[in-house]
C-alpha cells in the first residue's frame, strides 16, 4: 500500500499542475483584466483608492504613466511565462497570495468566508445521510410496494427542483407572508449580546430554510445508491444460506447485507465530508443573503480577481485530490480483498 500511496501522491502533481496552467491560460485571453476594469472606474470617475498608489483624473482620463504603474502593481508588466512560474513558487511555499481589490491575502479571505459554508455544507452532508441511508435501507426491504413507489415519487420530485427555485418558494411563503423565518444573513444583528441558548436558537433559526433548499435535492442519490446496492446484495446466495441457516431477518440484514451494501456509500462518505467543509452554493447564499466561498469565488471572477481564482482553485484541487485518495484507500478498509496490486 505504501507503494500506491507514494505513487498516487506523485501523480497529484502533473494533475495540478495541468489544472492550474489550463485555467492560468484561459485566464489571459478573457477580456476585461483588473487593468481595464481600473481604466474603466477612473474614466468613470471612481478610479482606485490612493491606498493602492494610483491616481487618476476623473473624465479626464488616465496618465498613461499611471497605466504602466497599474500593470506593475498587478504584475502584468512581466510576460505570462515568468508570471507562471512565480505562482508555482508561491504556491509551493502554500502561499495563495494577495487580493488584487480587497489587498488582503486570499487564505484569510478564505478562512473568513468558510463558517458560513461549512455551516451549509455540514448540515446538508449529516441531514442528507441521516435520511437518505435509513430511507435507502427501508426502501429495500419494501422494494416494490406503496412505500417504495410514493417515496421514489418524492424523491425524484425533490430532486428535480432546483434549490433555488425551493429556496425562493421558501422566502415568499415562510419568510414573506408567514414571517416565520428571517430573510437573510446567518444570524441577527444583535447574535454576540445573546445568551448562549438563545445564540443557539437564533442560528437554527436563520439556517433552517436555506439547508432545507440544499438538502432536498442532495438526499436524493445518496437513497437510491444505497437502495439498489441493498437490493443487489439481498439477491445474492450467501444471504440466502444465511437464511437457510435459521438467522433472523434482522441479523441478516444488519449484519450480513449492510456490510457490504455500504461500501459505495462509505468509500464516497471522506470526499462528501471534506467537500462539506469547501462547498459553496452561489444561488442560496446570494438568494439569502450568506456571504460564503460561493459568493467570493464568483465575486473573485466577476471583477477577474485572479489571485482569489487562482488561489482557491490550488487549494480545493489540492484538497480534492487528497480527498480522493482517502476514498480509495477506504476501500481496503472497508473490504479487505481489494488488492492494489
Amino acid at each position: 500500500m505504501a507503494a500506491y500511496i507514494l505513487k498516487r501522491l506523485a501523480l497529484m502533481l502533473p494533475t495540478l499542475f495541468g489544472v492550474l496552467f489550463l485555467t492560468f491560460v484561459v485566464v489571459q485571453f478573457v477580456p476585461g483584466g483588473p487593468v481595464e476594469q481600473y481604466l474603466a472606474e477612473a474614466k468613470a470617475g471612481k478610479g482606485t483608492s490612493a491606498e493602492g498608489g494610483l491616481s487618476y483624473r476623473g473624465s479626464q482620463g488616465v496618465d498613461p504613466k499611471r497605466i504602466e504603474q497599474a500593470k506593475a502593481l498587478y504584475g502584468f508588466d512581466k510576460p505570462a511565462p515568468e508570471r507562471f512560474w512565480r505562482m508555482l513558487q508561491q504556491f509551493a511555499r502554500f502561499d495563495l497570495g494577495t487580493s488584487f481589490f480587497q489587498n488582503r491575502a486570499v487564505s484569510q479571505l478564505i478562512w473568513e468566508k468558510l463558517p458560513v459554508s461549512m455551516s451549509l455544507g455540514l448540515w446538508t452532508f449529516f441531514l442528507s445521510y441521516l435520511v437518505a441511508v435509513p430511507l435507502g435501507v427501508a426502501k429495500a426491504v419494501r422494494a416494490g410496494s406503496r412505500f417504495d413507489f410514493v417515496t421514489t415519487l418524492l424523491i425524484l420530485v425533490g430532486y428535480a427542483i432546483p434549490g433555488f427555485v425551493l429556496g425562493v418558494a421558501l422566502l415568499v411563503v415562510f419568510g414573506g407572508q408567514l414571517q416565520w423565518f428571517p430573510l437573510r444573513g446567518l444570524v441577527s444583528s444583535n447574535w454576540e449580546q445573546m445568551a448562549w441558548g438563545a445564540r443557539i436558537v437564533d442560528y437554527l433559526w436563520h439556517i433552517a430554510m436555506p439547508v432545507t433548499a440544499m438538502v432536498l435535492g442532495s438526499f436524493a442519490v445518496t437513497a437510491m445508491l444505497t437502495k439498489n446496492a441493498f437490493l443487489e446484495e439481498i439477491r445474492k446466495q450467501y444471504v440466502v444460506t444465511a437464511r437457510a441457516k435459521g438467522l433472523s431477518e434482522q441479523r441478516v440484514l444488519w449484519k450480513h447485507v449492510m456490510r457490504n451494501a455500504l461500501i459505495p456509500i462509505v468509500t464516497g462518505f471522506p470526499a462528501a465530508f471534506i467537500g462539506a467543509f469547501f462547498t459553496g452554493s452561489l444561488l442560496i447564499e446570494t438568494l439569502f443573503s450568506l456571504d460564503g466561498l460561493g459568493l467570493l469565488s464568483y465575486e473573485s471572477v466577476i471583477r477577474r480577481d485572479y489571485p482569489v481564482v487562482m488561489g482557491t482553485l490550488f487549494l480545493f484541487t489540492l484538497i480534492g485530490l487528497v480527498t480522493k485518495l482517502i476514498s480509495d484507500l477506504c476501500y481496503v478498509w472497508v473490504d479487505p480483498r481489494v488488492r492494489f496490486d
